[in-house]
């Protein structure tokens, strides 16, 4: 195979896989390493991937811009639907509490909950604050702080001095990306600080994540696989990413 071959082979592998290793291609195409390394160098210079350490990702997998909360309500709705119903086996029974962080996939786990369920809720997010205010059940605390028109939820020091005195079942964490090497992360640093003291807070951490945002790294890494207990997502996700967070130790259930 001619070095151009094996670089538009690499690149079809990374564009299917989200993600790929050095010692994976150089074992797949029957080269050395530094060859590897090479072509990557080659296919990153063009754009068509993104070198990270120890192998190469999407070009569009690594990110510092933040999409606002209509448009991506409307992307990938019907799998974000199928996470929120599943992710009601996680949460607390009656009489336990659960935090909600921002975004459009913990948002409508909080408009799937039960009518009939007691629970107290917090959040910093205005949208779910306004939609759990329609549960006779649901016993709202609504945290402070600057907020932001981009995500709609308060952030900021009295934001984390708030979830700093905090102690729930469990909370519901959405991302912006993840990989087993990066973890968690999101572009803005503010919400980075509010996601992982909500992390914190809690005794038990569900991530509810389309598959999308399996394989990607963004700005702010917020935590590490280790910190999350369950991984809700959507059947879409690559079986090599599934394997990798399962070796990983983390519980990956899919919707």
């Amino acid at each position: 195979m001619y070095a151009e071959e094996r670089q538009q082979a690499i690149a079809a592998l990374v564009g299917q896989r989200g993600r790929v290793s050095v010692a994976e291609l150089a074992e797949q195409y029957g080269v050395t390493t530094e060859t590897v390394r090479r072509d990557l160098a080659v296919l990153d210079r063009l754009g068509v991937i993104r070198r990270v350490h120890g192998g190469a990702v999407g070009a569009g997998a690594l990110t510092t811009i933040e999409v606002g909360t209509a448009e991506r309500d409307s992307t990938r709705a019907a799998e974000k639907d199928r996470i929120a119903e599943l992710a009601q086996r996680f949460l607390p029974a009656s009489g336990g509490s659960v935090l909600f962080d921002a975004g459009t996939t913990t948002a409508r786990v909080a408009a799937a909950l039960a009518t009939d369920l007691d629970l107290v809720a917090v959040t910093h997010s205005l949208p779910i604050a306004t939609r759990l205010t329609g549960f006779p059940g649901v016993r709202l605390h609504l945290l402070g702080g600057r907020v932001r028109g981009v995500t709609q939820a308060a952030v900021g020091a009295e934001t984390l001095r708030l979830l700093g005195e905090l102690r729930v079942d469990v909370a519901v964490v959405g991302t912006n990306a993840l990989t087993v090497r990066h973890g968690l992360s999101t572009p803005d640093p503010e919400e980075a600080a509010v996601k992982r003291a909500m992390i914190a807070a809690a005794d038990r951490v569900v991530v509810v994540a389309d598959a999308s945002k399996i394989g990607r790294e963004d700005f702010v890494r917020f935590g590490a696989v280790d910190d999350i207990d369950v991984l809700i997502t959507d059947t879409d996700l690559p079986e090599a990413a599934h394997r990798d967070l399962a070796a990983a130790g983390l519980e990956v259930v899919l919707a």
